[in-house]
């Protein structure tokens, strides 16, 4: 620990313990755990107490104040867990007694204070610190805890830290009294227990068939809402587990892990075993029954079989979700209330979706029904649907316009677009999503979710055989969604407008080459009406627009010329447009959005940037230093990074903090782009953003600098430093800069003049010092301490570090 820190923290302890003093912020006691928590990390807890006894002073004062506010009561436990966290500086402070008068009866567990919820969330959280060595098995199985929750969460800890044969143990010894819980109508604290079950399953390998048995009950007695978490986490559980265990420790951990499992657990208590290292032994573990992993995903699938039975017109296929027949309680629960009902399928609808991307999803993956059931959702929500049976009608009651499970849904449709399906399936895909996004009901959030589902089935969508253009079916759809795509570019709401621009910027970058697409799009209305959303009211709409308009261009897409003869008017036109909005845009959101287009544009040789990058680069970093949004400041160092890597040849950025620094550029080469740089007052932008008072901004002058030294360093120039008149002028220009006077211009420099700068700055000392965080002396602990003693006046009056 830092002496000065030392110094400070007896005064600080007596300012924590006195329940006079004003209790510091909850952010203060935050940091200081941080601290001590990096401290002990670093070194030695039990060192750190003897060298600063105030410490274990104010853990004995907190047990004696019956004035104490429950926060610093909070701070002191897990104040305490952290330093007991090792195991010599835990038996140190069990010589005092100190452990169990915090943490058993006689402390703030048996008083008054526990009815804090800070003190008992505290407790918690110190008892699961400490929890980091054998010898806890002991002290926590003299720790009764009160309340389930509680339990089962220390308990969930003990477990995540468990490996091998200790596991084993403990669960041997637990598994009685999960038993008892699953007796109980409702299971109480279902969440803690899932947490606590799903930890054992993965903390060591077990051929004990208890646990899945346990499991397997766990998932019977849990209510359909209850039993989704539980459900996912069996079928996310990888197929093998693989741990070791010491060869020379292999009998010492083995009877000892049954013996000493029977101090653990005492009216549902915790313990927590951590194992050595030296390991050799490999345990295979078994993988997870398929019986019970058919269970688990019958639970998952069960609400979307009751849906689709209850929307059938007709009796469904023999095997439609099989493993998942409605049951009477679960349709019971969807049909109890309206929030039951929507939970239940939201919470169906998101684990699937977690669990189709999964290599360990079960398989054969139902993905028709799946599909038809994602549909079927989306109708009922909607009204669409023509449910013949009195549940169906119930449920489509329910769920009428309920936003909540829309969202859900076309969520789970578009995580379903990785998949095949049969075409018919596929059709009513794209039929249920056009009904979305032509419907006057449908929210603005929903028509995003809409959005986002059209643009995943769209990419996914099998292309024509023996060409890359989209399939007949897909293009068909597309002419259809084109006139939606303009209705919508007009609507009144502007998160709409935003969706919609965002959707066809993501479309004309992956389907802008295709023959399909570009016919329909330049049909269509769609150019124009985007590139007239420039100059809309709302900024993110602008800013949409500008990203959209400069894809669409890009790919020659853009709104045909209002002059025929003059076939660049339009895309100059647009050039200029865009360089209007750099230079005069009132929100950053527009300004930062045209750096990036005029950065792809450049990077990507757009034609009208190509007839003169000279001239655009230099009318681009004009305004781009004269920005204040420093995001823009910062896009306009990328562009000039990319301008300078293509007059130098090359292509990609390079990183001027790597081990191999780039080659460095042939004299002539140099030389001219070290002129053609000076034109467009690149160093005049650079030079100026290295002293700017936003750090990434700095940072990126820093590296484009770093960058061309690294290729100027061994050649030089023609001219030599020493042999241009205005270094010294130029040097004492940017010592004023560096000073906050930023009005004096540095004016033309001569390429000779750029690489003497270059050398004579030490690059690598500002990129240190500007890698450090900008508040790095504020956020010191010595800062902390200081600033948490002059707030109760501790301090003299210059002693704080206010910042």
């Amino acid at each position: 620990m830092d002496p000065e820190c030392s110094r400070l923290l007896p005064a600080l302890c007596a300012v924590l313990a006195d329940p006079r003093q004003p209790v510091a912020d909850d952010t203060c006691l935050e940091k200081l755990l941080d601290w001590f928590t990096a401290v002990t990390e670093a070194g030695s807890s039990l060192l750190l107490l003897q060298e600063n006894p105030c410490l274990v002073e104010l853990l004995f004062h907190v047990l004696k104040s019956q004035d104490l506010s429950s926060r610093i009561l909070s701070f002191s436990l897990r104040l305490a867990g952290i330093f007991a966290a090792q195991e010599d500086c835990f038996q140190y402070l069990q010589q005092g007694e100190l452990l169990p008068m915090l943490f058993g009866e006689v402390g703030p567990l048996g008083g008054a204070a526990w009815t804090a919820p800070a003190v008992r969330s505290g407790w918690i959280q110190g008892l699961r610190t400490l929890a980091q060595h054998p010898s806890a098995l002991h002290f926590l199985a003299a720790c009764d805890i009160p309340q389930v929750t509680q339990a089962l969460s220390v308990l969930t800890t003990a477990f995540g830290h468990c490996h091998g044969l200790w596991t084993q143990g403990l669960w041997v010894r637990l598994s009685p009294l999960v038993a008892r819980l699953l007796e109980k109508d409702p299971v109480p604290a279902s969440h803690s227990l899932v947490d606590l079950l799903l930890s054992v399953a993965r903390s060591a390998p077990s051929s004990d068939r208890d646990l899945w048995e346990t499991l397997a009950q766990t998932l019977s007695h849990l209510s359909p809402t209850q039993a989704g978490p539980l459900a996912l986490g069996i079928l996310k559980l990888q197929d093998c587990f693989i741990h070791r265990l010491p060869k020379d420790r292999r009998d010492s951990w083995s009877s000892p892990a049954q013996s000493r499992a029977g101090f653990i657990l005492r009216t549902c208590s915790a313990a927590f075993c951590h194992l050595p290292s030296g390991l050799t032994l490999w345990i295979l573990g078994h993988p997870v029954p398929q019986v019970l992993r058919t269970q688990a995903f019958g639970i998952l699938l069960q609400p979307l079989a009751c849906v689709l039975e209850a929307a059938a017109q007709a009796p469904g296929p023999p095997g439609l979700l099989e493993g998942a027949a409605a049951d009477s309680m679960m349709v019971d629960t969807l049909l109890s209330s309206k929030s039951a009902c929507v939970g239940l399928l939201c919470c169906a609808l998101a684990h699937l979706g977690l669990l189709q991307p999964l290599p360990q999803r079960p398989s054969p993956w139902p993905q028709a029904p799946l599909l038809g059931a994602a549909v079927t959702i989306l109708r009922l929500c909607s009204g669409s649907a023509a449910p013949t049976s009195d549940v169906g009608g119930r449920l489509c009651a329910i769920l009428v316009g309920c936003g909540r499970v829309q969202r859900a849904a076309l969520d789970f449709l578009g995580a379903l677009s990785q998949g095949t399906g049969p075409q018919e399936l596929v059709t009513q895909v794209f039929s249920v999503l056009l009904e979305y996004l032509v419907s006057p009901e449908s929210s603005s959030m929903v028509l995003k979710k809409a959005f986002q589902a059209t643009l995943r089935w769209l990419l996914s969508s099998p292309k024509t055989p023996g060409c890359c253009d989209l399939d007949p079916h897909t293009q068909l759809f597309l002419r259809e969604l084109l006139p939606v795509l303009q209705k919508r570019l007009c609507s009144p709401c502007w998160e709409v407008r935003d969706s919609v621009l965002e959707f066809l910027t993501q479309m004309t970058r992956h389907c802008g080459g295709q023959a399909g697409f570009r016919q329909a799009l330049l049909a269509s209305e769609v150019p124009e009406l985007t590139k007239q959303l420039l100059r809309d009211p709302e900024s993110y709409v602008r800013a949409s627009a500008v990203t959209a308009t400069g894809q669409l261009s890009s790919w020659g897409l853009c709104a045909t010329p209002a002059i025929p003869e003059c076939p660049g008017a339009q895309q100059e036109s647009l050039l200029v447009e865009l360089l209007h909005i750099l230079s005069t845009d009132s929100e950053g959101f527009p300004r930062r959005a045209v750096m990036q287009v005029f950065t792809e544009w450049l990077r990507d040789g757009h034609a009208d940037v190509a007839e003169d990058a000279e001239r655009f680069v230099a009318g681009v970093l004009q305004a781009a230093s004269r920005d204040l949004d420093w995001e823009v400041r910062a896009q306009g160092l990328e562009l000039a990074l990319v301008f300078l890597e293509q007059l130098l040849g090359q292509r990609g950025s390079h990183c001027p903090y790597a081990v191999a620094l780039p080659e460095t550029a042939p004299p002539g080469v140099l030389d001219q782009a070290l002129q053609v740089l000076c034109r467009v007052q690149l160093f005049e932008f650079a030079f100026r953003a290295l002293f700017d008072c936003d750090r990434p901004v700095a940072q990126k002058s820093c590296d484009l600098l770093l960058f061309l030294r690294a290729k100027a360093a061994p050649c030089g120039s023609s001219q030599e430093a020493g042999d241009s008149p205005n270094v010294a002028s130029v040097e004492a220009t940017l010592q004023r800069w560096q000073a906050g006077e930023q009005g004096q211009p540095l004016g033309y420099l001569e390429p000779g003049a750029v690489v003497a700068l270059l050398r004579s700055i030490d690059l690598e000392g500002l990129r240190d010092t500007l890698a450090e965080s900008s508040d790095h002396v504020e956020k010191s602990p010595q800062s902390l301490l200081q600033d948490m003693l002059a707030a109760v006046g501790v301090l003299g009056e210059n002693e704080a570090d206010c910042y």
